[in-house]
């Protein structure tokens, strides 16, 4: 089969993930389940974090797909010296990573899986990003202003936060969006 005989479904609430799939000219629907388990193991390198979840999401879709039916599942996270920065659940968590993510380079990692009734296959692809020093003036308005709580590491590339405040990028740019279109373009024409 080729890609154009399959019914292609999104399965993400992320509209810069919907924005990334229309930009590959992919005809798709968005598909959610309520309330998808994220959760991973302790002892899971933090490299591998991304990958693991965007399978596990995978999961509640397989039972009810159709043979012509392939879903795509991502997770994304930010790694700074070891540890995990997920979405904040609030305005200080946001502030306080933005701040500790101030200055340094850190890593954004996203973790694709394609999903068929017969076949699946995951890959992930990492992007650094160094960020300029950030006065706490800047991260306020930006938390603020932004409200950056569905966002990995607090924070969108594509925002204002990513005009002011990224110095270099080494990878790619719509892998820190969340979802490394390239790759996954590629994935899709081998699958």
């Amino acid at each position: 089969m080729k890609i154009s005989d399959y019914k292609v479904l999104l399965a993400s609430n992320s509209p810069r993930r919907e924005e990334l799939l229309r930009g590959i000219d992919i005809n798709f629907e968005v598909k959610t389940v309520p309330e998808i388990d994220e959760s991973y193991p302790d002892n899971l390198p933090v490299e591998e974090i991304a990958e693991f979840v965007a399978i596990k999401k995978s999961q509640p879709y397989k039972p009810s797909l159709c043979d012509d039916e392939l879903v795509i599942t991502a997770d994304t996270v930010v790694l700074l010296d070891g540890k995990m920065f997920g979405k904040p659940t609030n305005k200080e968590e946001a502030k306080e990573m933005l701040a500790t993510l101030s200055g340094k380079t850190h890593r954004v990692v996203s973790g694709v899986c394609l999903t068929t009734s017969k076949k699946q296959t995951s890959f992930s692809v990492a992007s650094d990003v160094e960020f300029a020093e950030l006065t706490n003036e800047e991260i306020e308005y930006y938390v603020e202003r932004y409200l950056p709580f569905d966002k990995a590491g607090a924070y969108g590339v594509q925002e204002w936060i990513g005009y002011v405040g990224v110095k270099h990028i080494n990878g790619s740019y719509y892998n820190i969006m969340g979802l490394p279109i390239q790759r996954l373009y590629s994935e899709l024409k081998k699958f």
